[in-house]
């Protein structure tokens, strides 16, 4: 292999490839990143069996090669080259990096160890990548953080024509983000579970300017793929039943309280201050104000109020902050609805735009209460 590369498109190239690269691989070899030079570009490419990432970039090519090397030190050096035209070149069993005066020289890894990698499924449709990314961040906020139920650690993604529903519960909460895409097929019908951290991951990963298209075999459910400015990743589906969750949601809230968001967030973390761990943080909806309230009679103690647009009997409901915050925090709008029925049973959170205007159902979280003594 003999070929010319930016510093800075090489840079970027193996630091997004190499991201999928496990911090303990169960194989030596897939601590690598592959990298091929062919027809005028380098393709680089990473499996760890789950997760696979593959880019490429220009390049002018004198000799066409292929080589296997460590991916992360792959990356720091690449990174810390000067803003120069890098070299790469294989002499015997090391490959060969130069870029002005700094050269480095990296053993090459045995190539025929190397997995082949997953086939990427068919096109399924394509949307947005701000749009996909908000989505999200926005449904993986109540994915479980424990392991020992794995569809729990997944987001349910469900295609239905050009909507797309994404769904997550860790028992406790819910959270639902909707959007509109553009299908292959109008007449889509198919659902995904794919693991909440591979999610995010690409999430942070996406080009916002370009569009992200997504591959998935409904015939064939173990993969899904995403393509976004030249890049490729594939995730490995979850093999299981995702919850019935539809019911959570009440037909009817006789309770609906409008409030500020940040105005809400600002007081929750500030009350929350006081509160010991696992404990809840109590609001009392009365009138045209809501109190919120921490900590116990012999312990130290907040409270704070603010308005509200108040509709129906008053009511009070006590919540885990840290899931309130996130949950609060993943809305984009700048009011909030709270929307009740009893004090033990599940809350739902809405954002709207205007402190008298109809609610958003493009994210629904839902929250259920902690039970409290006065």
């Amino acid at each position: 292999m003999k070929a010319e590369i930016d510093s800075a498109a090489l840079a970027d190239a193996v630091a997004w490839t190499s991201r999928v690269i496990p911090v303990r691989p169960t194989t030596p070899i897939l601590s690598g990143v592959k990298l091929e030079a062919i027809d005028g570009t380098l393709q680089l490419s990473a499996f760890d069996y789950e997760v696979s990432a593959r880019h490429h970039i220009e390049a002018g090519i004198d000799e066409p090669g292929t080589a296997v090397v460590l991916g992360k030190l792959l990356a720091d050096i690449a990174k810390s080259l000067p803003a120069e035209k890098t070299y790469l070149s294989t002499e015997g069993s090391k490959l060969i990096i130069s870029s002005g005066k700094s050269s480095f020289s990296l053993q090459l890894m045995p190539e025929n160890e190397y997995p082949d990698l997953p086939i990427v499924p068919a096109k399924l449709g394509q949307v947005d990548a701000d749009t996909f990314a908000h989505a999200i961040t926005q449904s993986s906020v109540a994915v479980a953080r424990e392991e020992n139920r794995p569809v729990l650690t997944g987001v349910k993604m469900q295609f239905s024509g050009d909507r797309v529903v994404m769904t997550a519960t860790d028992r406790f909460r819910l959270s639902r983000a909707s959007f509109a895409w553009t299908p292959e097929n109008p007449e889509l019908e198919t659902v995904a579970l794919v693991r909440g951290s591979l999610l995010r991951d690409v999430a942070r990963s996406l080009n916002t300017s370009q569009n992200v298209v997504l591959d998935f075999d409904a015939d064939k459910p173990v993969l899904m793929g995403f393509e976004n400015a030249g890049r490729t990743s594939t995730a490995q589906l979850i093999d299981g039943e995702f919850p019935a969750v539809d019911r959570l949601f009440a037909d009817e809230y006789p309770i609906h309280a409008v409030l500020d968001r940040q105005r809400l967030l600002d007081s929750i973390r500030r009350v929350a201050l006081v509160a010991e761990r696992n404990a809840p943080i109590r609001m009392v909806f009365s009138g045209d104000e809501v109190v919120l309230s921490a900590g116990a009679a012999d312990e130290s103690q907040a409270t704070e109020s603010l308005p509200v647009d108040m509709d129906g009997e008053d009511i009070t409901v006590a919540f885990n902050p840290s899931y309130l915050i996130e949950g609060l925090s993943a809305i984009a709008e700048p009011y909030v609805r709270m929307k009740m029925t009893t004090a033990v049973k599940a809350v739902e959170f809405n954002g709207q735009q205007e402190a008298d205007s109809e609610e958003s159902l493009d994210y629904r979280y839902l929250l259920v209460p902690m039970r409290f003594t006065d």
